[in-house]
């Protein structure tokens, strides 16, 4: 996999919104194990922590530090760099945190998708983009039924509904500027990713379960947890990274063709409730214990979300390497490397990359 994913790749230039986030990091550092020319649009990592930081992000790439809400500087970004591939990543990523900015997050994640958008509109060149939007873009019913791209589109909380817009907003590109029946004057394709629940080594966030375990077991507390029978699409971050990449390479082969949305998750039935994944991060760890807090009050959140990857199957020849189980037991490796051997995190981590990978 690694040599067919070189081939496309390699020497390409690749412009990367979100570079400086948890999943753009590990995106950007496999663009350049691959020998892509990638230049990144974000704002600064949000701490010192940050993958960014560990794998010397700026060393990778073009940094470019800025909002998605900037619409002139971004459009000049993308113009200079005259990119061959956009993976935009970028976005307001937490549920909880939208509840507090509403406003922003839609402007982040809609509007600045339109700004992207805008900015290759106006590129004189043909450019292959993938849009990585969410697993929660559904109307949820929070039934067994697993979502297909072709589902409802909706959102309870504000971030899953500026997701579902930034869709819409997609779509409406797609027809009124870059319409598949006229590929060959604009050049341009947009596909568009679903994933979520990802979890991996490097990622610091607030109120997202992963890293709330291992802040607490690294400080000898016990975890708390707010929705222990919450069922998730768990999946490792190298999963839909792949995904992201083969996509790609599909809109080169038939850009036509592949200018659609698709599902990337684990199989519906690997879909595990929140206090399995705990207990396999503890199991993973060594030590641990946790609590249910039914105290707290919390904004609505979805109780059931899964996913059907069949057409991602079918059509990309993408499928699920890990289980969620092996998902846990690599992710929480990479912590326990990062907290007792910090100086090898970067070979560490660029192991972890050539053993899924390869």
């Amino acid at each position: 996999m690694f040599e067919e994913l070189k081939k496309i790749y390699a020497g390409k230039k690749v412009f990367l919104t979100g570079h400086t986030g948890f999943k753009g990091s590990w995106l950007l550092k496999i663009l350049s194990m691959l020998g892509a020319d990638v230049k990144g649009y974000a704002l600064a990592p949000d701490s010192e922590l940050s993958l960014y930081n560990v794998i010397n992000g700026d060393s990778l790439c073009q940094s470019v530090i800025n909002d998605l809400r900037n619409k002139q500087a971004l459009k000049d970004a993308v113009i200079e760099f005259q990119p061959d591939f956009v993976f935009h990543l970028a976005a307001q990523p937490l549920v909880r945190l939208s509840y507090q900015i509403p406003s922003e997050t839609f402007e982040i994640n809609a509007i600045g998708t339109a700004n992207l958008l805008d900015a290759i509109r106006v590129l004189d060149k043909p450019v292959y983009s993938v849009l990585i939007t969410t697993d929660k873009v559904y109307h949820n019913y929070e039934w067994e039924y697993p979502y297909r791209e072709n589902d409802r589109l909706g959102g309870y909380d504000p971030y899953s509904a500026s997701k579902a817009c930034a869709e819409l907003v997609i779509d409406s590109y797609r027809n009124s500027f870059f319409n598949i029946n006229d590929f060959a004057r604009h050049g341009k394709a947009l596909a568009v990713a679903r994933a979520g629940n990802v979890i991996g080594g490097g990622d610091w966030a607030k109120d997202r379960l992963i890293p709330d375990i291992v802040r607490a077991i690294s400080n000898g507390q016990e975890i708390e947890l707010r929705n222990p029978n919450s069922v998730r699409p768990w999946q490792h971050v190298f999963e839909p990274l792949v995904a992201y990449l083969m996509l790609g390479g599909k809109i080169v082969e038939d850009p036509v063709y592949y200018s659609q949305a698709y599902n990337f998750g684990p199989d519906f039935t690997d879909a595990l409730p929140v206090v399995e994944m705990v207990e396999l991060a503890i199991n993973s760890w060594g030590s641990g214990k946790y609590f249910v807090n039914k105290i707290i009050s919390q904004p609505h959140e979805a109780g059931l979300l899964k996913l059907d990857i069949s057409k991602a199957l079918t059509q990309i020849g993408w499928e699920p390497k890990n289980s969620a189980a092996q998902a846990v037991e690599t992710t929480i490796a990479w912590y326990k490397q990062y907290y007792n051997n910090r100086e090898a995190i970067m070979a560490f981590t660029e192991q972890q990359i050539k053993e899924f990978i390869a």
